[in-house]
């Protein structure tokens, strides 16, 4: 079976937000929390780049082995999602997270948080496929409809890639060898006007 992964291509990201917007209206996440951010990085300086963050996905995930309840759980093609009934909001999975995916609705104390909220990759969760409520608790289940999260759909640029890991590895390194580098990268000339 196929592993699904997120890639971004710094190269290409131009901190629109779409992916972010596209996350929040096409899922109605609470107020609050971004399932989703963009990050820039050397930020008005040259060589400035931005890259679309959430969850990752990954393969041996801290959250999934700090859940004191077993909310997270891993699907068989690499998702990571959160079981909402379950989830008790202790926030261990938000400290072990390096990404800082999990986010609460709400900022209260331990238990009167609410379940934790993170991106579903656009996969649902644990409900009945296309029910009332996983669509209320988890937002679209575009996976089980054979597309791309919305995030990736949305980007207009195309920096935002998701979908099997193999596949999507092979477009970013198709990318790379065509863009080259340095001197030898496409546009290299007309931007520097060198000849």
């Amino acid at each position: 079976m196929a592993r699904m992964k997120f890639l971004c291509d710094v190269e290409r990201c131009i901190d629109c937000n779409g992916c972010v917007i596209a996350c929040k209206e096409g899922n109605q996440v609470p107020v609050g929390v971004n399932r989703r951010r963009v990050v820039s990085i050397n930020e008005g300086k040259p060589g400035e780049r931005s890259i679309s963050v959430s969850c990752m996905h990954c393969a041996d995930a801290p959250c999934i082995a700090v859940c004191p309840v077993d909310a997270i759980y891993q699907r068989d093609d690499g998702i990571v999602l959160v079981n909402k009934k379950t989830c008790i909001g202790c926030g261990y999975c938000f400290m072990a997270c390096p990404f800082g995916a999990p986010q609460f609705p709400s900022g209260q104390v331990f238990g009167a948080r609410g379940a934790m909220d993170k991106c579903t990759f656009c996969a649902g969760g644990p409900e009945e496929t296309f029910s009332r409520e996983e669509r209320k608790l988890y937002g679209q289940n575009r996976i089980a409809e054979g597309k791309v999260p919305l995030c990736a759909a949305m980007c207009a640029t195309k920096a935002l890639m998701a979908g099997d890991a193999d596949v999507v590895a092979d477009v970013f390194r198709e990318r790379v060898v065509k863009r080259g580098s340095g001197a030898k990268a496409w546009g290299w000339d007309k931007a520097y006007k060198e000849k």
